[in-house]
Formats: structure tokens, C-alpha cells, sequence
């Protein structure tokens, strides 16, 4: 099958795109490389989807995403260093391959940034995907998974978080932005019978994380002896998923599109346990053999206290069923991280 990825140097799409090219898809992705975080980054991420080493970089954005589409050019793969806000080049992509599904993950992430820059969030993330669906509207694409998130949620007082509960109460704007692309994903659906199925992702981790998450932000302070932020007393939790059962419940949501009709669906994709701040930094003191030294500061007011994904309709629909368990997960990213001499 032919897939079009958004955000497919990012974390989780350079993953999906490893797997989509393993499994002999043709894929073809789309992502802006975003100053939100360095785009070396994206660029080795790239790169290790496509299972090439990494590459000497000339410290010159333009000049280096250049000679990645040159490094990457494959009968199987095409790369765009477009954004999604520009519709009018997305049409020229849309229109110049046959393309079968699409996997929409890009987004401008991060709840405290949102609150920032509200406005450039809403453009992106909701005007964007809209842009995304006018394509799959106009070109008669009818297959589409689209990254959500359990930010979704807000504050919710049932545990664990079930996708019928009431989302109408997001505490930050990025959170706002995902809820509102889930309500008009539906108008899409109902008036293109466009399939689609939201993924809620839970706090995703592991190799390729972004720098700014917690777990790889930690692991950098704590290794490099430094102050790390820690908010609250260590008791807001979250349900920490990590990347490989991430991608099968991704891959398995495309079998489930592939094979049934008038589709649409919010699924979580979590890992059902609750690790509360400080277990998550010992964990990470525990496997990196060092001391955190903690910098107290209050809660943050776009922060949830805790998040917990309800799999009941994930592991019926989907056949989803998380195999990494968090001290393994963590294990195997620190591992990562320290192979990559990432300290800063």
C-alpha cells in the first residue's frame, strides 16, 4: 500500500515508517522539521527509519535537508520538508502520487508551550489537519488515523480514562487543539465517509523520545549532574507507553481500517499503569547510577495531575495488548540514551 505520514521524522513516525518499509509499503512523509526542538534530531531519526547510519552534519539547515533528500531517495520512500498550514503544496503532493491511507501525526506539541503561543498551536494543529482531510476530501482518500492525546482528558476524576467519558474540559491549549481536530475529524467522516480512527496516545517513550519529555530530559540533567525541574510533590502520575507498543497499536488500527467500512473511533493506546513522578525518577537514578538533584517547583497549571488509559475497547477492537512493562521500558531506553552520548 501507498501511506502518506505527517510528522514522519518526528518520534513516533520515524518509528512508523521504519516499520511501514520493513513491511514493504511505499510511504512517502511529510514533516517541516520544526525549530520546536534541534533538527539534527529529526534528521538522524530519518536517517534510522530508513536504517542508514547517521550522517556529518554542515550546521546549515537548508544545506543538510538537502542532502538528506539525496541520501534518502528510494523506490520506496519520498520525502517533503513541507508544512501542513500550506495547503497550496500540499495539493501538489497529494496529486503527484496514488496514495491509499493516510497516518496524520503532525502537530506542534507540548502543553506548557501552548500556553505560549496559543494561536500558532490552533493553526497548526487544528487548521492543519483540516488541510490534511481537504486533501484526502479532494483526492478520494477514504483511510486516515490521526494522532490525539490523553491530554484530552484534562482532569478527569474517573481512573482509568475511558474514551466515554465526558472530554469537554482540556486544561491547556494543545489539549484543546487535539479535542477540537477529534470533533471535526468527525464532520469529515460524516460528510466525506472518510474512516478514521483517533488515537489517544499516552505519555510515549523510549528511543528517539523528544528531548523536552521528561524521561529523556531527566535522564540528560541527571547524567550531565544537573538540576532537574520537578513539580509538585512527586505524586501527579502517568500512564508511560512505550515506542514499540505505540506502533503496533498504530499498525494495528491500520488492519482494522483496511478491513471494515464507515469507521469512526477515539481508541486510547496505553500502557494501564499508573508511575507517579517519583517513581519515575528513581527509575531513572536506579539505571543511570546517579542522584538526581531536584530543583522544587509548584504544579504547573497545564499540567494533569495523573493520566491512566482504559484498553477495554483497545484490546477488544484492536486485538491491543502492551507487552513492555515500565522498568524493562526504561531500561531499554537508558540504554539507548547512553549509546548515543546524548548529555548535554
Amino acid at each position: 500500500m501507498n501511506f502518506l505520514v505527517t510528522g514522519g521524522s518526528g518520534f513516533i513516525g520515524s518509528h512508523l515508517i521504519g516499520r511501514l518499509l520493513v513491511e514493504g509499503h511505499y510511504v512517502i512523509n511529510i514533516d517541516n522539521f520544526d525549530d520546536f526542538y534541534p533538527y539534527p534530531i529529526k534528521i538522524n531519526n530519518t536517517l534510522e527509519s530508513l536504517g542508514k547510519e547517521k550522517k556529518k552534519l554542515f550546521n546549515n539547515k537548508e544545506k543538510d535537508l538537502a542532502c538528506l533528500k539525496d541520501e534518502t531517495r528510494s523506490p520506496q520512500y519520498k520525502l517533503y520538508t513541507e508544512d501542513v498550514r500550506n495547503a497550496e503544496e500540499l495539493n501538489k503532493i497529494f496529486s503527484s502520487h496514488k496514495i491509499d491511507f493516510v497516518v496524520h501525526l503532525a502537530s506542534l506539541a507540548g502543553v506548557r508551550p501552548s500556553m505560549e503561543k496559543p494561536l500558532e498551536y490552533e493553526e497548526v494543529n487544528i487548521r492543519g489537519s483540516m488541510n490534511i482531510w481537504e486533501m484526502c476530501k479532494a483526492h478520494y482518500i477514504k483511510k486516515c488515523i490521526v494522532a490525539s492525546s490523553s491530554s484530552v482528558y484534562g482532569n478527569n476524576k474517573k481512573i482509568p480514562f475511558s474514551e466515554s467519558d465526558t472530554v469537554d474540559f482540556p486544561i491547556s491549549p494543545y489539549a484543546a487543539t487535539k479535542r477540537c481536530i477529534e470533533i471535526m475529524g468527525h464532520v469529515y467522516h460524516h460528510l466525506y465517509e472518510i474512516d478514521m480512527i483517533f488515537l489517544r496516545f499516552f505519555t510515549v517513550y523510549g528511543p528517539r523520545q523528544r528531548p523536552d519529555l521528561a524521561i529523556h530530559k531527566f535522564s540528560n540533567l541527571i547524567a550531565g549532574e544537573k538540576e532537574i525541574p520537578f513539580f509538585g510533590n512527586g505524586n501527579t502520575s502517568r500512564d508511560y507507553t512505550y515506542i514499540d507498543d505505540i506502533i503496533e497499536g498504530v499498525m494495528k488500527s491500520i488492519d482494522y481500517l483496511k478491513k471494515n467500512q464507515n469507521v469512526f473511533e477515539n481508541i486510547n493506546l496505553g500502557e494501564n499503569e499508573r508511575i507517579s513522578l517519583n517513581k519515575m525518577v528513581s527509575a531513572l537514578e536506579s539505571t543511570l547510577k546517579k542522584k538526581a538533584i531536584k530543583k522544587h517547583f509548584p504544579v504547573h497549571k497545564g499540567d494533569v495531575k495523573k493520566t491512566n488509559a482504559d484498553l477495554t475497547k483497545a484490546k477488544k477492537m484492536l486485538g491491543y495488548q502492551p507487552k513492555t512493562k515500565f522498568q524493562n521500558g526504561i531500561k531499554k531506553f537508558v540504554a539507548w540514551f547512553l549509546a548515543k552520548d546524548s548529555v548535554v
